[in-house]
């Protein structure tokens, strides 16, 4: 808890000075108001970013990064705004700078209309004119630019560039880059560049990171991003290294079961005079551990071998032949954090030239008729033997029944 006085004694070159290189914490997508399968998630986000202060005091961290899509929604409640604004305090209280930037889901209008009424320890980038008007932090070795690019939207955007063809994504980003690089130049020192994007290389989580692609051609270049120090990289929520200078940190909690096997945590980097990184993976925290289970129902029921998954998130898929009813109650009863279920049979119909109505025709006898059906609603599956046992009988005492009339 000593580190905050210590940090406000060394002023402006801060703890940087004391250990003789500028430490940085590069995080992103907070996603802070996401609900997972109907759940809200604020409570366990809570717990993770406040174990993230906690990594920034210990590790005497100078400046933490968040790249965008701090928010899930651009209208978020009331009480996202009460834990972003928490969390950003408390990161100041630890003896961090906070230099944040908005990502494809947040609003840069509310998110940008916040940063004038938070700390002066706390600076948010969200208007794509202050692009080469870096965020400069001083240390004992010189000042470090803080690029913070904001999500680029080609529509938004292009009236700033009239004279640079912006269509998509990769050109606004590439353009962006273009300014970071002049004003670089002009102004010197080490640097830090920050953007939310879908870089070539990188690979998405399907049904997770929103698209934000036009049939490929707004994926960036990494050759987009030449020039600087680092690159802090927000949209994918698995983290990624591109080069050992570009990288996405992924986002704090787990949003999706596509995610369940993916760390959560942010990269460390140790900045020094000459502008080389050494970086180092902290890890987070996962307040509920999330898996697939796939089985046939009963087993998912009452085998022991799924005992250590029963306080898990859950998504099941169970692989009987025909669909079971009531599965979602009946699987809660066992795994109360069951969110999804899913009837994904072992075996699959197979295609047969024959349309279901061609079978219909196709039937011989009452018998033959009903297996049709059966196999039609059942994945291919038709009766069982005692199945057609049972349907023998029947027809059978039917067409007695009718004789005897």
């Amino acid at each position: 808890m000593a580190r905050a006085p210590v940090a406000r004694l060394l002023s402006n070159v801060g703890v940087a000075a004391y250990r003789g290189m500028m430490r940085i914490l590069h995080t992103s997508d907070w996603h802070i108001g996401r609900t997972f399968h109907g759940h809200s998630t604020l409570a366990a986000l809570r717990g993770v970013l406040f174990e993230m202060v906690e990594q920034v005091r210990e590790r005497r961290v100078d400046v933490v990064i968040v790249a965008g899509d701090v928010f899930d929604s651009a209208a978020p409640a009331a009480s996202c705004y009460e834990l972003l604004t928490e969390t950003l305090a408390a990161l100041a209280d630890a003896g961090a700078r906070v230099v944040m930037t908005s990502g494809n889901h947040d609003s840069a209008a509310r998110l940008g209309f916040q940063s004038r009424l938070l700390r002066q320890e706390i600076a948010v980038r969200t208007d794509p004119a202050l692009i080469d008007s870096p965020i400069t932090i001083e240390d004992a070795d010189g000042p470090v630019q803080f690029y913070g690019i904001p999500f680029l939207e080609p529509a938004l955007v292009r009236h700033l560039w009239p004279d640079v063809e912006v269509r998509t994504h990769e050109r606004a980003l590439t353009h962006a880059m273009d300014l970071v690089r002049a004003d670089l130049a002009k102004r010197g020192g080490r640097s830090i560049a920050i953007s939310h994007c879908f870089t070539a290389g990188v690979e998405a989580t399907v049904g997770v990171e929103r698209d934000i692609q036009q049939g490929g051609l707004d994926v960036v270049p990494l050759s987009a991003f030449d020039g600087v120090d680092y690159v802090a990289l927000g949209h994918i929520h698995g983290r990624q290294q591109l080069s050992p200078k570009v990288r996405y940190s992924g986002a704090p909690l787990h949003y999706s079961f596509g995610e369940g096997n993916k760390p959560r945590g942010s990269w460390l980097i140790d900045l020094d005079a000459a502008g080389a990184t050494s970086v180092e993976w902290l890890s987070l925290p996962v307040p509920r551990r999330l898996t697939t289970l796939r089985a046939p129902l009963d087993e998912l029921l009452e085998g022991p071998r799924f005992s250590t998954d029963e306080q898990s998130w859950v998504a099941a898929e169970y692989t009987d032949a025909t669909p079971q009813p009531d599965t979602m109650r009946r699987l809660q009863a066992r795994f109360p954090w069951c969110a999804s279920v899913a009837h994904v049979p072992a075996v699959t119909r197979e295609k047969s030239e024959l349309t279901y109505s061609g079978r219909v025709r196709a039937a011989r006898s009452d018998l033959e008729l009903i297996d049709a059906f059966l196999a039609h609603v059942r994945e291919g599956e038709g009766a069982s033997t005692a199945e057609t046992d049972i349907l023998r009988d029947t027809l059978g005492e039917q067409a007695a029944a009718e004789a005897s009339r």
